[in-house]
């Protein structure tokens, strides 16, 4: 169900953003708006080239020149905010530092006095599953546990909304899938609310509680499911029949845009080929 405004933790209203000017540019998103209560699981879902990192990148300031408004609780928003917490496809822990360090990395920047941050970094490597490896270092662990790590990292400053772009693109379907467990056990425990951007079907089924899904470029919001399937979920959820219908119902919408994608490469090419000298 739509949130109402006033009772939205993130408000996106009616983003639009081009790039490149007005005869040769592109607009990759075209007044794209959505509330996200607090507590509430959103993924946004559509084909590749439909602006899903772009409208990531805004709503966590770090993209500028676009029209429209993202709020937080309220108040409108124009650059990183700490309320908003980030976390990128590429996993970003740093080498020369081990598990607790790396955590511990914004509490640091922050100034937190070291034993209040070292307890604080504990306890957020523990929350994603990582005790007995706090002195390991990167190179000593799995992509997924580094991952996890700088899941905690972000964590650990405590922000209202966790932004999630692609997080697990890397790993393979089934840490994929545990990883998701993760991920809700997380967000439960600290009522977080979270924005996950993924191409993955299954994954935003098993998490979120609604799914956004954007149309092929410029991206537009085509539809937005709610999921109601029963809470706590965990992996084992995706072989019943009642989450089959959901990852059929958005393969079809995803199947539509996808294919309008494809004709547009198509005949890019031909047009390409039909202008060579």
């Amino acid at each position: 169900m739509p949130v109402h405004a006033a009772a939205a933790m993130l408000a996106v209203n009616a983003i639009t953003m081009r790039f490149g000017t007005t005869e040769s540019g592109l607009t990759a998103l075209d007044n794209v708006s959505f509330d996200v209560a607090p507590g509430e699981f959103m993924a946004v879902i559509g084909p590749s080239g439909c602006g899903k990192s772009t409208l990531f990148n805004i709503v966590g300031g770090l993209l500028s020149g676009h029209q429209g408004r993202v709020a937080v609780g309220g108040e409108t928003i124009s650059g990183p905010h700490a309320a908003i917490g980030m976390v990128f496809q590429e996993e970003s822990t740093f080498p020369w530092r081990n598990v607790v360090d790396n955590v511990a990395f914004p509490l640091e920047i922050a100034r937190v006095p070291r034993r209040e941050r070292i307890d604080r970094a504990h306890r957020f490597v523990s929350m994603v599953g990582l005790d007995g490896f706090e002195r390991r270092y990167p190179s000593e662990l799995s992509g997924g546990m580094r991952q996890r790590v700088s899941m905690a990292r972000t964590l650990v400053s405590e922000p209202k909304i966790l932004l999630m772009d692609e997080p697990f693109a890397a790993l393979d379907e089934q840490t994929r899938l545990l990883l998701g467990d993760k991920v809700l056990q997380i967000q439960q425990q600290l009522k977080q609310t979270m924005l996950l951007i993924t191409h993955n079907i299954t994954e935003a089924v098993q998490l979120a509680d609604r799914i956004l899904v954007l149309t092929y470029r410029p991206g537009r919001v085509k539809r937005i499911v709610d999921i109601k399937l029963p809470r706590p979920r965990t992996s084992e959820i995706v072989s019943s029949e009642a989450f089959g219908r959901y990852v059929a119902q958005i393969w079809s919408d995803l199947r539509e845009e996808a294919s309008r994608g494809l004709s547009d490469d198509e005949a890019r090419v031909r047009h390409a080929g039909e202008h060579r000298p």
